[in-house]
């Protein structure tokens, strides 16, 4: 029988989602928390992979078991992960159903703060500059130009082994919180890239801040070429969203 697994995880104390060899990921540490408590050799399947210290509000993940769980199984599952992972819910799906291939929309956040807050310092990019210095309205202009692309090669990581890099767009916008004295990001697709959305972020602030102006991005995405002063914002401010499925 296959599981689905409904979850959500701070990954700041992670290496990431994808198992590693000498390296703490989340994909890790619940396959050997399952094994351990159904007593068999557990391997789960997530809905991507996220990069270290990247978050997830949302994420799923598949795995295959035969017998009964045990009695209050997933209250034992959570009592025996780390504080970093929660599981809200595992349940039972038609044997084909796959985390990864099915999922046909995903969602990222991506927090920038103005203030030193010590209790955001693992969740927020605190901004090291002045928040003046950046201009949002470009910024806003430099997200809205993604939404006239198909294809995302300026945003891809080198060494990355995918057979293409298009991507469907449905939104990519900046929401200013004037309340709490940030910038969010909104962005989600079909399917993203290895290290896509840090790099678009990275590029929303280089506009921002004058080193990249709007008809770079725009001739960099018609030539499918890197940006000639890439950058990729810090892990802490991302999250994962919101998944869904056929």
């Amino acid at each position: 029988m296959r599981y689905f697994i409904k979850l959500a995880y701070n990954g700041t104390r992670f290496h990431g989602w994808q198992s590693q060899l000498n390296a703490v990921t989340v994909q890790g540490t619940i396959e050997e928390k399952i094994s351990l408590l159904l007593r068999s050799a557990i391997s789960i399947v997530g809905c991507g992979r996220t990069d270290a210290g990247v978050h997830a509000k949302e994420y799923y993940a598949h795995f295959d078991f035969e017998n009964p769980f045990p009695k209050n199984f997933l209250h034992r599952l959570n009592w025996v992960l780390p504080n970093d992972i929660v599981i809200y819910d595992i349940s039972e799906v038609a044997p084909e159903t796959h985390a990864r291939f099915d999922a046909y929309h995903r969602s990222y956040e991506y927090h920038i703060c103005f203030d030193k807050n010590p209790f955001e310092i693992e969740t927020t990019w605190i901004y090291p500059h002045r928040e003046e210095l950046l201009d949002i309205d470009k910024m806003k202009a430099a997200a809205a130009v993604l939404m006239e692309f198909e294809d995302f090669n300026t945003f891809c990581k080198t060494n990355t082994d995918v057979k293409t890099t298009l991507c469907e767009m449905k939104r990519s916008e900046w929401i200013i919180d004037t309340e709490n004295r940030r910038l969010v990001f909104h962005i989600s697709a079909n399917r993203f890239l290895r290290g896509m959305v840090r790099l678009i972020v990275g590029m929303c602030v280089n506009v921002g801040i004058g080193k990249v102006s709007i008809e770079e991005l725009r001739q960099a995405l018609i030539n499918k070429k890197p940006l000639k002063t890439p950058y990729s914002a810090p892990s802490q401010g991302l999250f994962l969203t919101d998944i869904r499925y056929f």
